[in-house]
């Protein structure tokens, strides 16, 4: 059934590229089409309800679901993966080929990414990351997905693993993430931005910014040691790296929003125009908050 699932998913997107220079199509009609008759098979399967575990059709979903999650995504159609995903996970089937469930948490992982739910989306392209055969290339693929969620729960990669898989585009991010340093962030992410964009990771890689906000108030606290901070500290840190045109009004809001997401335990006094933060763990650990 996989074998015929995947030629019709192959044979309909080379029919819709066809169609499409012809001019006689929109893109994704030929998959959408596809998808509608896997779909169909799909609820055949799981609708079974009559047949033992060991006979069931229900084992059918594992074999369909993976295409129509490829095609799903391909149209940017993800709404309809989440029917697909509640039936498998109440199937409670356990699929014995590692290929297979390897491909299933890796789209897993990336709609979870799409629903804000970014601790379930480590938690699964970590897994197809693991498990996936270390001579696949589709081992650097998984990671260029993992690795943005992986900073944003304040896991920073290493150099040895981003020369590993030639992906040292994300070792200036990591970088200027961890300093703080919000000029350097927004040159990094431009001066790569072509490769980002074509991985589907820019906009993600655009939330870094509220971690290195996260990371930059984090320094001036060390720095001062006080749990009072003025705010006019972060001005003068912002000056620093040369961001002339951010006031006061603009630092506050910043604090505020931090406060608000949980990266900062504390509040601001406006009367005093101070940040007063907990004397007890201020900075909560990233993967406590997102």
């Amino acid at each position: 059934m996989y074998e015929v699932a995947l030629d019709l998913r192959v044979l309909a997107n080379n029919v819709d590229q066809q169609l499409v220079k012809k001019g006689k199509r929109k893109v994704g009609d030929m998959l959408e089409k596809a998808a509608e008759l896997l779909m169909s098979c799909f609820r055949v399967c799981a609708s079974d309800t009559l047949a033992g575990i060991g006979d069931s059709k229900k084992w059918g979903m594992l074999f369909l679901v993976n295409p129509l999650f490829k095609i799903y995504f391909k149209i940017n159609k993800l709404h309809l993966c989440k029917p697909l995903i509640r039936a498998i996970d109440s199937s409670n089937l356990k699929d014995d080929c590692t290929a297979q469930r390897v491909t299933y948490r890796f789209y897993v992982g990336r709609k979870a990414r799409f629903d804000g739910d970014f601790k379930q989306d480590e938690e699964y392209l970590s897994f197809a990351f693991e498990h996936c055969h270390h001579l696949s290339q589709n081992k650097r693929m998984i990671l260029i997905y993992l690795l943005p969620v992986k900073m944003l729960l304040g896991h920073m990669p290493t150099i040895e693993l981003l020369k590993k898989y030639h992906l040292m585009q994300f070792a200036e991010v990591t970088k200027v993430v961890s300093e703080g340093n919000l000029l350097l962030l927004n040159e990094v992410l431009t001066k790569h931005e072509t490769f980002f964009i074509r991985c589907g990771i820019f906009l993600i890689l655009k939330k870094l910014r509220i971690i290195t906000y996260r990371n930059l108030v984090k320094k001036v606290y060390l720095l001062l040691k006080t749990h009072q901070l003025s705010l006019d500290a972060f001005l003068v840190a912002l000056k620093f790296m040369h961001m002339e045109d951010v006031g006061i009004d603009e630092v506050q809001c910043v604090v505020a929003n931090l406060i608000c997401m949980g990266h900062i335990k504390g509040y601001i006094s406006h009367q005093h125009q101070k940040l007063v933060v907990s004397k007890q763990n201020p900075f909560p650990a990233l993967s406590t908050v997102c």
